[in-house]
């Protein structure tokens, strides 16, 4: 083979890779008819809290109205904006590697992304409250970032 052959196979073969490689680029920008959906709301964070009912120690579970009591007294005051609270029924594996299965509240709280750092601090402060109040190992968290409009 000649050198301008070999030179030529080269360059095409190079041609070929960028195209190759920035063709998902370029057809992904040219998403012809995409709208973007409006922005709404504010940046807010929304905490899930899940609350198990079943006492370790074998005492009797959690009943509603101490649940309710409980966020009376312990969430309501540091969340005064709202909060929702949904019934269910939950499993987890427990420190001695037992799969629980119990009656579970499941607590969401929305506060704005401005006020993270003290609505971690409280629900830091809820979650050790319940876990001494009715002898939990561990209350669930889950935090997700959200626009929030009311």
């Amino acid at each position: 083979m000649n050198a301008h052959f070999t030179r030529t196979r080269a360059v095409l073969t190079a041609v070929g890779l960028l195209l190759a490689v920035g063709a998902p680029t370029a057809y992904a920008t040219l998403d012809v008819g995409a709208t973007a959906a409006p922005v709404r709301g504010e940046p807010y964070i929304e905490t899930q809290l899940f609350f198990g009912t079943a006492r370790p120690d074998g005492g009797p579970a959690v009943t509603d109205e101490q649940f309710v009591e409980f966020v009376d007294k312990e969430v309501a005051p540091d969340f005064p904006d709202g909060l929702t609270i949904q019934s269910g029924r939950g499993q987890w594996r427990d420190a001695n590697g037992v799969i629980e299965k119990e009656r579970s509240y499941e607590l969401i709280l929305l506060y704005p992304r401005t006020q993270a750092d003290a609505g971690d601090r409280r629900i830091e402060e809820i979650r050790r409250a319940y876990e001494k109040a009715f002898g939990q190992e561990a209350v669930g968290r889950v935090d997700d970032e959200a626009r929030v409009d009311f």
